[in-house]
């Protein structure tokens, strides 16, 4: 009430005025809200007793209402502190005082003192003093004002204040600060609460802020994408035609973002600030109102017109602050998302304040119609919002119990239709398959396969187009020059992707007790022989190999390896030979790197003349093998094996041996004789005059001579002839924790001096030398590492592909004093040959090291004789030099592979309709396991069958393409095209009520926004297009980068949401579409189409993964 100097009324009888006054102040109670007003004491004890004495010329006439000696200055009425009620005040209820008021008046420009009545925590109290504020604009600080409130008051009141105060526009968007200190304010979000609810206190100021025309807030300017500095304050642009910026992994987001963005009924209702009134602070299902406001924020800057692109990183804040599932920056489903924020604006928007409980009942044989109106009336009891009015719809649900055929019937409503798409049986694979045949490239295939099948059908499919037996295919996932995954036979194709670069190998057919399947990896190595350290890196493709046991040693497994890797590996010329002072300098290098690479230095060797296997004595002969001594002049023929026979034989074994005139060094394997015959080795026994064939590994045949080298085969008289028996080569990952033996070092036989022999254990390099000038005699000596230590390797069957690691290690012969007295003589024969063979010495191209599933990890040798130990999957790798790598090895020939015609077949990706979709929603299914329906007849669970049926439809329908897959065997992305309309989408074929009332919407839609998604399960990117609802174009919306779409782009196989608009909704554009044939200005850029490839994304566009 202003100050004034009212004029009194002709009061009524003194004895009247005081029954009436008193009987106020016994009666009236306080309630909170109500005003009373504080009278000054003096005056009112005056007053009193004037009424008291009856006369009314009496001189105790109180005069007008004077509350003078209550304020500390005439100027500001301030009130004095620390005032006594009833010694300096009295408190009077307004309807008292207005009569006292009315019977005295008051003294001129003296403010009535009015205070509230406030509830505190204890007790209802009229606050004497009430909350002095300071109020400004937060455009202007320093103009400041000094108000009162009640702590009764609501917020509101002090909005109004400051709006009137400092004359601000009427319907300009603002909200309030509360600043407690210099450093701290608190937004004060809820306008509706009191004074004292929010914590308002005395000394306090109170900003208002003002939203820009960009809409951003003056005191949180987020940070917006500009072309340049200068265009800051001058952009113009469509409103909505906004980019979001990808915070990181936030496409998904900005995606969903940009549906709801171009939906109108719901961008209006936020653009025109209607949500500030509906605001749900108490909801305690929402977020007071935080979500809803942080939208706000961020539709109002993306239709402000103002902006290139804003970044929504303060909405990213608060979705993760209430869904800790969208903290970080990891990948999200957008349509998780976008559940999370309509149910979020829901709640914070619901104009439901209290929600009742109401008990929910079956249709129990009523009419559909009567429960439909129930279920939904009573879903509007519980939730009444913008989210209800513009996408909720509902749908009939039927239950039948297959027991006692009890059927439940319910309406439920419904934000989104997550319907399924038609799953097709089969599915098609791109795979590699690697022959047998070491000189054919690998082939491309494509099969096509059962979608729940396992690897053997992948197999038998390929075997149908390569005439291969599928028992003799190895599927394996090669990454990164290694094998991610040697799979079973058993194992499930869902576990391969698509992305999945899958490799077939053929292996040859051999007894699965002796075969070892071998995965060999290609290892480009540097050694510093300064520091002795080295570096390796993986190259090329790796191989797979189906290896006799009895094979797995360094001799064997060299010839094996370089006649796979003929097609591309170029053998040594003969003009390729090195000097003999070379040669030293060579082998010291070797050594060195055996040393290092291998672990074991000579002093790791046996002393006291002890050897890898048992000795033997001869004349003229050295004879070093894993097996029984062998005496005799001219001849060696005890080893763990058949023997072998023949006069003036000459055999190369798999370890370092030299051999006089007429001798015969015989490995351990099947027995040969013959006469003049060479070359016996572990394999298959060769028997003829004049003439060696050895298999599985490189042999010879010649009339009289014996010459082997690891390398690919040569038949001929006077030649080699080197067959490996079996060699296949494979690309397959295998398992990380295998660990392995090294191939490549072994332990010198005998005496340093065979130690330091020219010829490398590590290089594998062979030493030849021509006795007889016409060649009719050859002696050769085989001069890698103590070749008779065989690898004892577990065999893994080929059936298996993958068996249980074994151990197998030879027992050590016991050593006679005739084998030690012979040591010498050996010494002295080795040392013989060598300076014998040195004429002329091939270069080694590689050596070989065992390794782990990762190719980086090198394995030592085993212990007790000294044999390599193979895990479950033996791994080894070829090591390269820089040099012999790049004079050997053709990497163009090596990548090389060829398409089969299956390749040019096109692949036809199916497209279904979307009403094949709906119809998939709306038939019958059982339910799952996991997830019964319990009976109220059975008193149980049951399985029962479920329909879905649509009763009624919303302004706004979102369709979810349910794409991703999951189930408890299989998880995978469906690609296939959904062909959906643009226009004229008729659900009147879908409804359960065929016939509409009168006044019932009709069921057409009209697309307004698609959701993409590019990509697979694990990793993908999220765009969107959508229609502006202005100007009625279609935008192609990807992060920050906005530009033209046309009609025909917009259905791919990327859509995954669809956002359809009722056609009575509709509203016409209100500006003209931008014209195709003028150039969009700034930013947007037009799309070019692309009609090449069908589900493509726009041309103007990059597409590309989080």
């Amino acid at each position: 009430m202003t100050a004034a100097a009212s004029t009194a009324t002709e009061p009524p009888g003194l004895h009247t005025q005081r029954r009436e006054i008193e009987c106020l102040l016994r009666d009236c109670e306080l309630r909170a809200g109500d005003t009373w007003y504080i009278i000054e004491h003096r005056w009112y004890e005056q007053w009193k007793e004037f009424v008291e004495t009856g006369d009314q010329n009496s001189s105790s006439f109180p005069g007008q209402i004077d509350n003078t000696d209550l304020f500390e200055d005439q100027d500001s009425y301030h009130l004095k502190e620390r005032l006594v009620e009833n010694e300096d005040f009295l408190l009077v209820p307004a309807e008292a005082w207005h009569k006292l008021l009315t019977w005295y008046g008051m003294v001129e420009d003296q403010p009535a003192l009015e205070r509230k009545v406030v509830d505190l925590p204890s007790t209802l109290k009229v606050e004497v003093y009430p909350v002095e504020v300071f109020l400004c604009l937060h455009s202007n600080m320093d103009n400041v004002v000094t108000a009162q409130f009640s702590r009764a008051d609501r917020i509101h009141s002090i909005q109004k204040e400051v709006c009137k105060q400092f004359s601000v526009a009427e319907g300009s968007e603002c909200r309030l600060w509360m600043k407690s200190s210099d450093t701290c304010c608190e937004r004060l979000r809820n306008t509706q609460v009191t004074v004292l609810d929010a914590c308002l206190c005395s000394g306090m100021t109170v900003i208002m802020e003002i939203r820009n025309a960009d809409g951003t807030w003056p005191s949180s300017r987020p940070q917006i994408m500009r072309n340049s500095v200068e265009d800051q304050d001058s952009y113009k642009g469509q409103p909505g035609v906004c980019g979001l910026t990808n915070l990181g992994n936030t496409c998904f987001m900005n995606s969903a973002l940009q549906c709801l963005s171009n939906t109108p009924p719901l961008t209006e209702y936020f653009v025109r600030s209607e949500y500030v009134e509906e605001l749900n602070f108490s909801n305690p299902l929402g977020m007071k109102g935080e979500i809803a406001e942080a939208y706000a924020d961020v539709i109002k800057q993306m239709w402000s017109g103002c902006h290139y692109s804003v970044v929504p990183r303060i909405f990213k804040t608060k979705v993760g602050h209430f869904a800790s599932q969208f903290l970080g920056y990891q990948q999200h489903d957008s349509q998780e998302l976008l559940s999370f924020l309509l149910d979020g604006l829901h709640e914070d928007l619901n104009r439901v304040k209290n929600k009742e409980y109401i008990e929910l009942r079956d249709a129990d044989g009523r009419p559909d119609q009567e429960v439909a109106e129930e279920a939904w009336r009573n879903h509007r009891r519980r939730n009444d919002s913008v989210i209800v009015d513009t996408f909720h719809g509902l749908f009939k649900s039927t239950l039948v119990c297959p027991e006692c055929h009890k059927v439940s019937v319910t309406f439920d409503p419904f934000c989104y239709l997550s319907v399924p798409l038609p799953v097709s049986k089969e599915r098609v694979m791109e795979v590699f398959f690697v022959s047998l045949d070491p000189n054919a490239k690998p082939v491309q295939h494509r099969a096509v396969v059962p979608k729940a099948g396992k690897v053997s059908d992948l197999c038998l499919a390929l075997s149908e187009m390569t005439n291969v037996p599928a028992s003799q295919m190895v599927v394996a996932d090669v990454f990164n020059h290694r094998f991610y995954k040697i799979y079973h036979t058993d194992e499930a194709l869902s576990c391969i992707l698509d992305r999945d670069d899958i490799f077939v190998y053929q292996l040859s057919t051999m007894d699965s007790g002796e075969a070892v399947m071998l995965a060999v990896y290609l290892r480009e190595r540097s050694h510093c022989r300064d520091f002795g350290c080295g570096s390796s890196s993986l190259f090329g493709h790796p191989l797979l190999l189906a290896v006799d046991r009895n094979q797995c040693n360094t001799h064997d497994l060299y010839g094996i390896f370089l006649q796979r890797l003929a097609r591309y590996v170029r053998p040594p010329d003969p003009s390729e030979e090195v000097e003999e002072g070379e040669e030293e300098d060579d082998d010291g290098d070797e050594e060195l790197y055996k040393t290092q690479t291998n672990g074991v230095s000579d002093e790791e060797e046996q002393d006291d003349g002890e050897i890898a296997g048992p000795s033997s004595q001869g004349d003229g002969q050295a004879t070093n093998q894993p097996g029984p001594s062998s005496q005799g002049d001219g001849q060696a023929t005890n080893q763990p094996g058949p023997s072998s026979q023949g006069d003036g034989q000459a055999t190369n074994q798999p370890g370092p041996s030299s051999q006089g005139d007429g001798q015969a060094n015989n490995q351990p394997g099947p027995s040969s004789q013959g006469d003049g015959q060479a070359n016996n080795q572990p394999g298959p026994s060769s028997q003829g005059d004049g003439q060696a064939n050895n298999q599985p590994g490189p042999s010879s045949q010649g009339d009289g001579q014996a010459n082997n080298q690891p390398g690919p085969s040569s038949q001929g008289d006077g030649q080699a002839n080197n067959q490996p028996d079996s060699s296949a080569v494979t690309k397959p990952r295998p398992n990380l924790n295998h660990t392995q033996p090294s191939l490549d070092s072994a332990e010198e036989a005998t005496t340093s001096s065979v130690s330091q022999s020219d010829s490398d254990p590590a290089s594998l390099c062979v030493v030849s030398a021509d006795v007889n000038a016409s060649g009719n005699a050859n002696i050769s000596a085989n001069a890698s590492a103590n070749n008779a230590n065989a690898i004892a390797a577990a065999a893994v069957p080929l059936s298996d592909h993958q068996g249980t690691a074994q151990e197998q290690q030879q027992e050590p012969c016991e050593i006679t004093e005739e084998e030690e007295d012979s040591k010498e003589e050996e010494a002295c024969s080795l040392q013989f040959d060598r300076k014998l063979c040195r004429g002329r010495k091939r270069k080694c191209l590689f050596s070989i090291q065992a390794v782990n599933s990762n190719g980086t990890t090198e394995r030592g040798m085993g212990e007790g004789d000294h044999a390599f130990s193979f895990s479950s999957q033996p791994y080894v790798a070829i090591d390269w030099t820089p040099d012999m790598k790049k004079k050997y090895y053709n990497e163009n020939e090596a990548e090389k592979y060829v398409k089969h015609h299956s390749m040019d077949v096109p692949h036809q990706q199916t497209t279904v309709e979307l009403q094949q979709c709906i119809e998939l929603f709306t038939t019958v299914e059982t339910l799952e396991e996991e997830n019964p329906w319990y009976c109220p007849v059975c008193k149980k669970h049951q399985l029962a069958t479920k329909k879905l049926d649509l009763w009624s439809l919303p302004e706004v329908l979102i369709i979810h393409l349910k794409r991703f897959s999951y189930t408890k065997f299989s998880r995978e992305k469906l690609d296939s095209i959904v062909n959906f309309p643009l226009r004229d989408l008729d659900f009147s074929g879908f409804l359960l009520r065929k016939n509409l009332t009168n006044g019932e919407p009709p069921s057409r839609y009209d697309l307004i926004a698609v959701s993409n998604h590019y990509g697979g399960l694990r990793d993908g990117h999220y765009t969107s297009y959508a229609r502006n609802k202005d100007n009625g174009q279609w935008y192609y919306f990807d992060d920050s980068k906005v530009t033209y779409a046309r009609e025909d782009q917009i259905v791919t196989n990327a859509a995954y949401l669809l956002f359809y608009h009722r056609q009575d909704k509709i509203r016409m554009p209100s500006v003209p579409a931008p014209s195709s044939a003028t150039p969009p200005t700034n930013d947007t850029t037009f799309c070019q189409s692309n009609s090449t490839e069908q589900g493509a994304a726009v041309y103007s566009v990059t597409m590309e993964t989080d």
